[in-house]
């Protein structure tokens, strides 16, 4: 019987991994950065310009949204360490598309690495 662990490192041996350190090349060259993470985190803090979109929902929302229906478009996922990530690229690789970056240890190490957040803004209620 096959772990989670064992799913996340077959899918990290598919698709291509980017060090933080090289992430930002990858996240101006893609159509499309994922925050595969829940609601709440994504709310939380996400990288400028991600478009959520939860692993649980990843395939569904890629067959249902016209601007993600070419399988050559570049895309950027990130979780919050890169087992999800993984799992949410082998899983659109399967479905034919054929640029896929993930960013190595996620939403973490970029935080880590001092990189930019983006938070919503919450409105006051005065």
């Amino acid at each position: 019987m096959k772990t989670a662990s064992d799913l996340v490192a077959a899918a990290k041996a598919r698709v291509k991994e980017v060090p933080v350190a090289d992430a930002e090349p990858a996240i101006r060259a893609a159509q499309v950065v994922v925050d595969v993470r829940e609601a709440d985190e994504f709310a939380a803090g996400h990288l400028p310009g991600a478009v959520h979109i939860s692993r649980g929902m990843l395939e569904f929302r890629f067959s249902g949204m016209p601007a993600l229906q070419s399988r050559d478009i570049a895309i950027v996922l990130y979780c919050k360490t890169s087992g999800r990530a993984a799992l949410a690229g082998a899983a659109l690789q399967d479905m034919g598309y054929l640029n896929i970056t993930n960013i190595a240890g996620g939403f973490d190490a970029w935080v880590a690495a001092g990189k930019p957040v983006a938070k919503p803004d919450i409105p006051a209620f005065e």
